[in-house]
């Protein structure tokens, strides 16, 4: 079977998390680009999902799930744009 070189640029940061993620399925990047295309082909169009569960948690994500709890915990957490300012306003006065 004859075959092509197909290239295309990637931004570096999705590559390497591209990567990692086909690697923890087991496979690398060129196996799971060929996969997608013969999916592509056999099914006329996008026919699939690959999902690995452990995949770690972005960070900004962790980090605005936590303040959004302690925001719970202290009552805070439907506090208007204009009472968070006022807040901030009061902290920078008595400094």
């Amino acid at each position: 079977m004859a075959s092509t070189l197909i290239q295309f640029r990637a931004d570096d940061i999705e590559k390497i998390e591209a990567i990692k993620i086909c690697e923890k399925l087991g496979i690398n990047l060129q196996a799971y680009l060929r996969m997608c295309l013969s999916r592509l082909i056999s099914e006329n169009g996008i026919p699939f999902s690959m999902n690995v569960d452990e995949i770690e948690e972005n960070k900004a994500l962790r980090t605005m799930r936590d303040i959004s709890r302690r925001a719970e915990e202290n009552g805070i957490a439907d506090m208007s744009l204009e009472e968070i300012n006022a807040e901030i306003q009061e902290v920078r006065r008595n400094k």
